[in-house]
């Protein structure tokens, strides 16, 4: 990772963990969780994306670095809370997707932030439980 892509990147998750705490109290805010790579317990993160059928769409916007793909990739079961209401479901790592068209049909909002921020775009797909 380049010098000034780290410092980005360094940046942002330490504005994120002071805002993070707060954003995921929202009532309507979508907010991610999963399990803990090493500890087990559940990790709470808010996300932008959106619910396309069975499945919810996002973007990380530090691809396989962000702690919650990193989780994901351990262990793919997960929650998403949507409009209030908790949903269960399976993620996936999206590597073969293209982040960037996959973010003109996610909310302009997080796609902005995303896209200014981000330096390893990936996306993920939640398959929701029925």
């Amino acid at each position: 990772m380049s010098r000034p892509t780290d410092l980005r990147f360094r940046a942002t998750t330490a504005v994120q963990r002071r805002l993070n705490p707060l954003l995921r109290r929202l009532p309507l805010q979508t907010v991610l969780e999963t399990r803990g790579r090493v500890s087990g317990l559940p990790r709470q993160t808010p996300v932008g994306g959106r619910r396309v059928g069975g499945s919810f769409w996002l973007v990380s916007e530090f691809g396989e670095k962000s702690q919650y793909v990193r989780n994901i990739k351990v262990d793919p079961r997960v929650r998403v809370r949507i409009r209030g209401r908790w949903h269960e479901g399976t993620a996936y790592p999206m590597p073969q997707d293209d982040p960037v068209a996959r973010l003109r049909g996610l909310p302009r909002v997080n796609g902005l932030g995303v896209r200014a921020l981000g330096t390893n775009l990936l996306t993920v797909r939640v398959d929701l439980d029925t």
